[in-house]
């Protein structure tokens, strides 16, 4: 219990340090009066008060009578004849449906930004064209790499068939020096039989010979059906590089081509393209929506403030935020509510800023009353001053 009692008396001493607070305080006790500094200091400081309390009364009463005048505005639409209230609901009501309308188009998300909508809104007339050219672009483009690709493995096939024919014809030359030197070696060795050995080489000379003319009829042959073949070959590549370079010219020129739709339409490719014209032409239609919503909205703002200038109403603009208010009743008890609940709080702040200002007035009037003596200098101090 001593515990709980405890925490309960630092509670209140807490309340009760939170009311000093907001309590103004005035000890004179030790204000010498007979020093002009002193006194001076002291009347400046309650002076000083009384302009602060009455420049925040000022502020405050301005609010005070907005929420006033809207609290009595609200008394003289709730006391209109059953008809009129009936027109002026009806007003309201469509304001309030074209502005939910309006709301709807706002809160939708996945919109086009403002740049892309007005970029497709220019190039509305030919965005279309553009979609078939840049599929043509891109289908021609596909085309031109797949036969980019079949030329360059024809040329390849063409170069490494090439370099076996000059592997083949290389070997048939070393083959040819081969035959050569065994040729002449033989012919040696049977001019050293016949000479040196008295022996009869004409069989020898005849088989050598014969030897020497196969080999090389045939290594002719096969040398010049390869060297035949190379050349054909070699004609194959420079026609297909010729074809080559022919279609990389077309293969850049339409690259280019595509690069210069995709940068003209904003875009990346037709796809991409396609897909932003149809959400073009949603959103085309949303914002005609929305401006026909807006523009109804603004002809039912003009009715609604005509309707509300025929009563005593002082500033029927600020309806026009608030339709929902004139259509709903418990929308218009809701509103009221929180008007006076704010009213009661500028109330207590401008009887706060009110006894300030008259405390500090009254301890100006009893220095006066106590200290005649300086009283016609507390009087020109208090006319001096600007609040």
């Amino acid at each position: 219990m001593g515990f709980f009692a405890k925490i309960f008396r630092k509670r209140k001493q807490n309340e009760n340090n939170a009311d000093d607070w907001e309590n103004v305080v005035y000890d004179r006790d030790r204000v010498d009066f007979g020093s002009e500094t002193e006194r001076t200091s002291y009347i400046t400081n309650c002076l000083e008060q009384i302009g602060e309390a009455t420049k925040e009364l000022n502020l405050l009463a301005g609010e005070y009578s907005l929420i006033t005048s809207y609290l009595t505005d609200m008394e003289e639409i709730e006391a209109l004849p059953e008809r009129d209230r009936e027109e002026l609901n009806g007003i309201a009501g469509k304001l309030l449906t074209m502005e939910q309308e309006g709301e709807k188009y706002r809160g939708k998300k996945n919109r086009m930004t403002d740049a892309d909508y007005y970029r497709l809104r220019e190039q509305e007339e030919e965005i279309q064209e553009g979609i078939g050219k840049l599929k043509e672009c891109e289908g021609y483009g596909d085309k031109v790499k797949h036969d980019l690709k079949r030329l360059d493995m024809e040329r390849h096939a063409y170069e490494f068939r090439r370099q076996e024919l000059e592997n083949i014809l290389n070997n048939l030359r070393g083959m040819a020096v081969i035959f050569a030197t065994a040729f002449l070696l033989c012919l040696a060795m049977l001019l050293i039989l016949q000479f040196g050995f008295k022996m009869d080489t004409k069989l020898g000379y005849l088989l050598a010979g014969a030897a020497a003319a196969i080999a090389v009829t045939a290594s002719w042959v096969k040398y010049t059906d390869g060297d035949r073949e190379l050349g054909k070959i070699e004609t194959d590549i420079n026609r297909l590089i010729q074809l080559q370079n022919k279609v990389k010219i077309r293969y850049v020129n339409n690259r280019n081509l595509t690069d210069y739709l995709c940068m003209k339409y904003g875009t990346e490719n037709a796809a991409s393209l396609e897909r932003m014209w149809k959400t073009y032409q949603r959103e085309k239609e949303e914002r005609r929506e929305y401006a026909e919503a807006e523009s109804k909205a603004e002809h039912y703002r003009r009715q609604l403030l005509l309707k509300l200038s025929k009563y005593r109403i002082s500033s029927p603009e600020r309806w026009l935020g608030q339709p929902a208010a004139l259509v709903d009743r418990r929308e218009m008890v809701e509103i009221r509510h929180d008007l006076i609940l704010r009213r009661q709080a500028l109330r207590k702040q401008m009887d706060y800023n009110s006894n300030v200002a008259e405390t500090a007035r009254g301890e100006i009037m009893d220095i006066a009353e106590k200290y005649p003596d300086i009283a016609p200098q507390v009087r020109k101090m208090v006319e001096d001053y600007k609040v």
